[in-house]
């Protein structure tokens, strides 16, 4: 196989990185994004030359207006989409939104209509499945200190 041909079979998948926020009741920040009809947590795609939790960072400042600290990475997702094509998706671990944080969100009136803090069990009546599931799975990374890698929303099968 030549060069070219090697190259035209590699993948380049779109890059997005978010983080899960939580309140004092445990509770997740969920936004709703003016141009979906879903919730959605806050983040973003990841611009060429920048990695997924500067992206992070980047995005929730955009988003919220704050710049809490972002901690470790709790979920990677390969979830492509047929009108997009491949897509890793990176979720980080927010952690506990101060109270001085919450009150300091502003969001961007372009590209948000608001957000808010939702228990874990309401999540599939406000989003998609495949994040309802990620988000899930966020949760218990964080829960038990681990890291989960996910296709589609799920753990792929053993042995695959």
């Amino acid at each position: 196989m030549s060069e070219n041909e090697h190259e035209a079979k590699m993948a380049r998948p779109r890059m997005a990185a978010g983080a899960l926020f939580f309140d004092d009741a445990g509770r997740v920040l969920l936004v709703e994004p003016s141009y979906k009809d879903y919730h959605d947590i806050p983040g973003g795609y990841v611009d060429r030359g920048e990695s997924p939790l500067q992206a992070c960072v980047r995005e929730i400042r955009e988003e919220l207006g704050i710049a809490p600290r972002i901690g470790r990475l709790l979920v990677v997702d390969w979830a492509p989409n047929p009108g997009e094509g491949d897509k890793v998706l990176y979720l980080f671990d927010g952690g506990l939104l101060s109270t001085e944080d919450r009150q300091q969100i502003e969001v961007q009136a372009d590209e948000l209509r608001s957000y808010g803090f939702h228990h874990a069990d309401q999540l599939p009546e406000l989003t998609i499945p495949r994040l309802a599931r990620r988000i899930a799975a966020g949760i218990q990374a964080r829960a038990n200190g681990q890291t989960a890698y996910l296709e589609h929303g799920y753990p792929p099968a053993k042995g695959s």
